[in-house]
């Protein structure tokens, strides 16, 4: 009896813990999936292996993979308005979203460059310290000081294209996309200050 009774005790303990196992053996992405999607869907303004080289359309390759199904499903249900990236979002359903953002993270983006040499001190004054007169914080506590960003909270922004950039920047700043806190800081930049970030951060590594 005394046998039994421990074998019982021991059944009862272990249960829970098979039971979190189970719950932790849930397939993750498919990046194979993932590869294919992007192949069918995204390549042609995203370049091979999110590396764009087109510089009005973002850099996607190392790009945190939260942060890309957000802003998927962002534009699938419009809360960020863009008429071409809706046709492609609305295509997709949500797992698809996680296979093609799990997939584009693993893939190692390119070095950029920044171009101009006075804006590039200027960008990176701004980046670095922010404005603290104008009450404008500075782009690396949340973006990291090399581009990096957080994951799942502040996408990577390190060699993205200056031109996105600027355009996001200004896009935030007229108030036409308004899907993060960045409409706050970006509304007190100036022109020469928008484009003297974009260059900077193109650059960043």
């Amino acid at each position: 009896m005394k046998l039994l009774a421990s074998l019982l005790m021991t059944a009862a303990v272990a249960a829970p813990a098979f039971s979190a196992a189970a719950a932790d053996s849930s397939p993750g992405p498919d990046l194979a999936k993932g590869q294919a999607s992007y192949a069918a869907v995204c390549v042609a303004c995203h370049g091979e292996a999110g590396k764009s080289t087109l510089a009005e359309n973002p850099v996607l390759a190392q790009q945190h993979p939260a942060y890309l199904v957000k802003q998927l499903k962002e534009f699938k249900d419009d809360k960020r308005v863009d008429p071409i990236m809706k046709g492609f979002a609305t295509m997709l359903s949500e797992e698809e979203m996680v296979n093609i953002a799990a997939w584009l993270g693993q893939q190692k983006a390119d070095t950029g460059f920044s171009t101009d040499k006075e804006l590039v001190d200027l960008g990176e004054r701004i980046y670095r310290g922010g404005i603290q007169e104008r009450n404008i914080a500075a782009c690396a506590g949340c973006h990291s000081p090399n581009g990096a960003g957080i994951p799942a909270q502040y996408p990577r922004l390190g060699g993205q294209h200056a031109q996105y950039t600027a355009k996001q920047l200004n896009a935030f700043r007229d108030g036409s996309r308004h899907n993060t806190e960045m409409r706050d800081v970006a509304a007190k930049l100036n022109d020469k200050e928008v484009k003297a970030l974009a260059d900077y951060i193109a650059g960043l590594r």
